[in-house]
């Protein structure tokens, strides 16, 4: 454990400073951050307990000493740098999250932003979203607001965010905006950990079948095609078929790899396309098992995303466009944009959505009953929680029928192998004892 020096905000913004041990920076920011206490600057310091002896050395002669000093410079060095670039790691959600209630809890308690960027930066443990904090101080300190000045960074900062942030600057309520958006990406990171959560297991099992096969393929099979070749015996169909396959396998395997490798890289490019992506988003629903999920996940983000817009007070047709890039499904996004060109029709929410085809009698009932009380925004949120315990629910029962399903996919492969390389040699052991 290691002593370090704070200086933090309160939920109050009053500045406290103190001496917190902790097992490294990173540690030490998340048990202050833990305390309700947003970090404005953290440095190494001396422990409570006093100052660790020094051991003293032989004296050395000088050369060995500069030699020595120069080695730990060069070795410290290089341990920066890797550790920098261990560090710059992509900005994913969670480094929004926490930006998101760090900048809440300033907000509120009136410190000016380019004062809680600066402060935040020594908090930060990613370099890379570091940097982008010093970008935006730079910006706000030229005059910039923060949304336009966020609005240089389109992949970190979505259209959904800047516009809450827009909203939140001209209504003074910046803090609030800022809690949105950390209720909804926590929502987000929460859905997609429990999908990965339900995908880990057959994923492992799909993979560890794929390298057994190959193992078998490639290394057992032409072993025992050998034996029968020198034995001369006739062999079942079920052998002939293993063996030529072995075959192939052992004399083609770079095309093999090398056509694998190509669908990958153009699936994947294809579904990047603006057609592509579309195609396979509205195909990806019909999909067993999963393909409902995919729907559900989709519409709650719709949802979620429907009722941020509306109760931060962006105009509809407007709040319907952000919401179509927030949804990360190019077909439901498709169906959104109709929705709002119905709407800036003159045609009602309820009538536009029934015409998408997407959303359940019991939705479509939720926003006519909130359109005619003027409570959307509330009811979209139920709706989005509806969905999302519709998703647990599905990902569950996924989990629970795949199980089936893969144990019988073993069986078949066990028996394959049973009939086509066990059933000669049990044929020949049957005419040897003959």
């Amino acid at each position: 454990m290691a002593a370090f020096d704070y200086k933090a905000r309160n939920r109050s913004g009053a500045l406290v400073t103190g001496v917190i041990d902790a097992v490294n920076l990173d540690a030490a920011a998340s048990e202050l951050l833990g305390q309700g206490l947003t970090p404005i600057d953290i440095k190494p310091g001396t422990s409570k307990a006093g100052k660790s002896p020094k051991i003293s050395e032989a004296p050395k002669p000088r050369d060995q000493q500069k030699n020595k000093s120069s080695d730990n410079v060069l070795n410290q060095d290089a341990l920066q740098a890797l550790n920098q670039a261990l560090q710059r790691k992509k900005i994913d959600n969670a480094d929004l999250m926490i930006f998101c209630r760090q900048m809440q809890s300033l907000t509120r308690a009136g410190l000016p932003l380019d004062r809680a960027l600066h402060g935040l930066q020594g908090s930060s443990k990613n370099t890379r979203f570091r940097d982008l904090l010093k970008d935006l101080q730079r910006s706000i300190e030229a005059g910039q607001t923060l949304s336009s000045a966020m609005s240089h960074h389109p992949k970190v900062f979505s259209q959904l965010f800047l516009s809450l942030v827009d909203v939140g600057e001209n209504t003074g309520r910046l803090d609030l905006a800022f809690e949105q958006i950390g209720r909804y990406l926590m929502l987000e990171m929460t859905t997609k950990k429990q999908v990965k959560s339900a995908t880990r297991y057959p994923s492992f099992v799909l993979v560890t079948i794929a390298i057994a096969l190959g193992i078998i393929t490639y290394f057992v099979i032409p072993a025992f095609s050998e034996t029968f070749a020198r034995l001369g015996a006739e062999l079942p169909m079920e052998t002939r078929l293993l063996i030529a396959i072995s075959d192939f396998v052992v004399n083609w395997w770079y095309l093999l790899l090398c056509g694998l490798v190509s669908l990958v890289v153009g699936f994947k490019f294809w579904v990047r396309s603006d057609n592509g992506g579309l195609v396979w988003d509205e195909r990806k629903r019909m999909l067993p098992l999963a393909g409902p999920i995919f729907q559900q996940v989709a519409l709650a983000r719709f949802a979620r995303t429907f009722s941020m817009v509306m109760k931060a007070g962006v105009p509809i047709v407007h709040g319907m466009g952000i919401v179509a890039n927030a949804v990360g499904n190019k077909y439901v996004a498709k169906r959104v944009l109709k929705m709002r060109d119905g709407i800036s029709r003159g045609e009602s929410l309820y009538n536009t959505a029934v015409a998408t085809n997407m959303f359940s009698p019991l939705v479509l009932q939720m926003i006519a009953v909130g359109e005619e009380s003027g409570t959307i925004d509330q009811l979209m949120e139920d709706v989005a929680n509806f969905y999302d315990s519709e998703v647990e629910y599905d990902l569950k029962r996924m989990g629970e029928a795949i199980e089936p399903i893969l144990i019988m996919v073993i069986a078949g492969m066990v028996l394959i192998l049973a009939l086509g390389v066990f059933l000669p040699i049990w044929d020949l052991s049957s005419a040897a004892s003959r």
